[in-house]
């Protein structure tokens, strides 16, 4: 079997030029991907292996990326138990009490085996290189839709709900980190070779409550999964010295902060990141410098994944992730 580099890399093995991915890297800056949903629903696309498949093998074949990762939601999981959720792009739900969420119970994996089949399918398709990425929300970040019933700027509505009752926030986040361990064990034994552990949200949280909730939740949610586990939270900065407490092999660092200086808190760890994607919004000149700078800070350091700095934006032209590829590469 071929080795892995994106699974060396988190490993903190040696590898011949740092792997890359990129955070929503099957979606919708890619014209395939628009032409396919337009006779798809998000969550048909989703449901359905073959198309979530197809969607998450697109930027394979363009890029050929060190990742595939899967296509999915991060409110894919808390769907299948029992919260109605629609799309419109982001996730739209009935506002939930923290009482509510305690009483969604445990997820039933076979509600989700639809993800199972999809990771089959890509596995077969794809080199033996490149590594198969599953993927979760994070407890806090899935509590924070479920509270404030979808995407808000400053999720008050979840913030006030966990100072108001932190006992019972702490009791709902334990269901969800239950659900999303359940989750990702799944994808491994259906052949995920890395999952990764988005927290889109846990940023806007004060440190106090991050350590005393966020990060108990999130490191239930990797506990025994053996596969490389990265831990992801963009606008954190300042908790980056809490989080190898998470237990994670690998971080995620956003744009805010030089990668040199976030690795230097996070520790002996791997760490991926940290492109601004309005960088992939300029010119293939100002791309290669930019990766000739995250380069040349991450020199001489195991275990560094090029992505960006959070997901790519939709209108990124395809030909500067062509560019992007090209400068890692060379």
């Amino acid at each position: 079997m071929n080795r892995r580099p994106l699974v060396e890399a988190l490993q903190r093995r040696p590898v011949s030029r740092p792997p890359l991915w990129i955070m929503r890297q099957a979606g919708r800056y890619l014209p395939e991907y628009r032409q396919l949903r337009e006779r798809h629903s998000f969550q048909e696309a989703v449901s359905t292996p073959k198309l979530a498949a197809e969607i998450t093998l697109q930027p394979i074949r363009r890029f050929g990326m060190d990742g595939a990762v899967i296509f999915a939601d991060i409110m894919t999981p808390i769907e299948a138990m029992g919260v109605d959720i629609t799309f419109d792009p982001g996730p739209r739900l009935r506002p939930h009490t923290l009482k509510d969420v305690i009483a969604l119970g445990e997820l039933d994996s076979d509600q989700v085996g639809f993800v199972a089949e999809t990771i089959h399918l890509v596995r077969d398709a794809i080199p033996e290189e490149t590594a198969v990425i599953g993927f979760a929300g994070a407890p806090i970040t899935v509590l924070a839709y479920l509270v404030e019933g979808g995407g808000t700027k400053d999720f008050l509505a979840f913030r006030s709900a966990v100072r108001m009752d932190p006992s019972a926030a702490a009791e709902a986040l334990e269901i969800l980190a239950r659900a999303t361990n359940r989750y990702l064990a799944m994808q491994i034994a259906a052949g995920a070779d890395i999952v990764q552990l988005f927290d889109t949200w846990m940023g806007l949280l004060d440190r106090s409550t991050v350590e005393r909730l966020a990060i108990p939740a999130a490191r239930k949610s990797l506990a025994g999964l053996r596969v490389p586990r990265i831990y992801f939270a963009p606008g954190a900065s300042h908790t980056l010295d809490l989080q190898p407490k998470i237990g994670a092999d690998g971080y995620g660092v956003d744009w805010r902060i030089p990668i040199d200086e976030a690795w230097d808190r996070l520790g002996d760890v791997a760490v991926q990141g940290n492109l601004d994607p309005a960088v992939l919004l300029t010119d293939p000149d100002t791309i290669r410098r930019e990766v000739e700078h995250l380069l040349a800070r991450t020199a001489g350091r195991s275990g560094h994944v090029v992505n960006l700095g959070h997901g790519i934006d939709r209108n990124t032209p395809p030909e500067h992730l062509t560019a992007l590829v090209e400068a890692v590469r060379s």
